[in-house]
């Protein structure tokens, strides 16, 4: 296990949850006297105890290992409001509704922040009956691409993933868009919204 749970973790944690030492150890079957050697760095609770200590504070195993608890502001699943991960090793993409710890190859990854696109990073909307054809104009080599390209409207997300020497366009059906995103390798993530050709579709 490359990670594990903290002392300053769980003491956090415990805090949060306006629990004392006393009634944590209850819940888990051990002393006072342990939490209290975990809290102060003078040891750590027996791997068989941390699925235990998740359901006393209420979280995931992950969120308990990563020292990142989780809450979803995003409970309608508005699509608007999603997120994007991309691994830095592997190129992994991961599309998520709202806030999570996600992890590829060993690292966690944070949620990508979009800027509105720019002078480098240009796209062109054009409406061809009942579709999008979104164009980007970037370069495609093996070292400097587009990785893919989303379209989101409230209640749904299509994605395209492009490929280095390829072409940076893609289709989308019109079904409500109202925002998309793009992902630059070198220059992270992009996206315009507001935009009159994306609003036209009233349907």
């Amino acid at each position: 296990m490359n990670q594990y749970v903290t002392g300053a973790v769980i003491k956090e944690l415990r805090e949060k949850n306006r629990m004392t030492q006393l009634q944590l150890a209850e819940k888990l079957g051990v002393s006072d006297k342990s939490v209290s050697k975990w809290e102060t760095s003078r040891g750590l609770p027996d791997i068989t105890l941390l699925e235990p200590i998740a359901e006393a504070f209420s979280i995931s195993m992950t969120e308990l290992i990563s020292g990142n608890t989780i809450h979803n502001a995003n409970v309608s699943a508005n699509m608007l409001r999603s997120k994007f991960y991309v691994c830095p090793v592997c190129g992994n993409v991961i599309h998520s509704m709202g806030e999570a710890v996600i992890h590829c190859h060993g690292i966690q990854l944070m949620p990508l922040e979009a800027e509105q696109t720019d002078e480098h990073h240009m796209m062109f909307i054009e409406r061809v009956e009942d579709e999008y054809y979104v164009r980007i104009d970037h370069s495609m080599t093996k070292d400097h691409y587009i990785s893919f390209v989303a379209a989101a409207s409230s209640d749904d997300m299509q994605m395209v993933k492009l490929y280095p020497e390829g072409n940076a366009e893609v289709r989308f059906k019109l079904r409500g868009v109202r925002r998309i995103f793009f992902y630059c390798n070198r220059d992270g993530l992009f996206s315009i919204k507001n935009s009159r050709d994306i609003y036209s579709d009233k349907r």
